[in-house]
Formats: C-alpha cells, sequence, structure tokens
C-alpha cells in the first residue's frame, strides 16, 4: 500500500531523508546503504511498485533526467558511474516502489552480481 511505502513516506517527508536534488516529477536522495562514495536513488513522487507497472515511460525519462542533474553535481560524469534499475525479487528489489541507483566515485566491476 503507497500508504505504508518507505519511499511514499520519504517523498511526504514523514521520514527524513538527505536530499540531493528534487523537482515536481521526482526526488532524489542518498542511500543509507551505500555502496559506493556516492549512491544515490531517484524515485518518482507518484508510487509505482516495479517497473513493470508503468504505464507512462516519462516518468522513467524524468527520473534519468534528474539522475543526470546528480552525476553532475556530484562530479562522477566525467570518471564514469552506473544507473541501476533492480526489478522484482530475483532482480534484488528490495523497496516496491519504483527507483533508480546511481552509483559512482569508485571503479564499477562487471559482472555486477
Amino acid at each position: 500500500m503507497a500508504s505504508e511505502c518507505l519511499f511514499c513516506r520519504i517523498v511526504r517527508k514523514e521520514i527524513p531523508a538527505a536530499i540531493v536534488a528534487e523537482n515536481a516529477h521526482c526526488i532524489a536522495f542518498r542511500d543509507i546503504n551505500a555502496q559506493a562514495p556516492v549512491h544515490v536513488l531517484v524515485i518518482p513522487r507518484a508510487h509505482i511498485a516495479t517497473v513493470n507497472e508503468v504505464t507512462d515511460y516519462a516518468v522513467v525519462a524524468q527520473m534519468h533526467a534528474l539522475a543526470a542533474l546528480v552525476v553532475t553535481a556530484e562530479g562522477i560524469g566525467s570518471r564514469g558511474f552506473r544507473m541501476v534499475i533492480n526489478t522484482n525479487d530475483d532482480g534484488g528489489q528490495t523497496v516496491f516502489h519504483l527507483h533508480m541507483h546511481v552509483l559512482g566515485g569508485r571503479r564499477m566491476s562487471w559482472p555486477p552480481g
């Protein structure tokens, strides 16, 4: 249920988060379980459980646009970074509110998991 969703509660400012950027459509905040020197989550303000439930892909474009601003602000654009959307259990999604991980500030390895 969206009203109990952790990320929805962050959007409504019921739970504190280290917000690094936001716009009318999305919000970006630092991951509390950072896997890289820069680890920011970009989420839509509207509750969408997974990428499978997206019906208007402008939402994903808005997430990407805000992520691009984060990459520039964090100074990782020229060195390189990773943007990841995990989907469902086997994809590693643990919070069922669509979100994009923006990771950088160190060399990324492959395969990722």
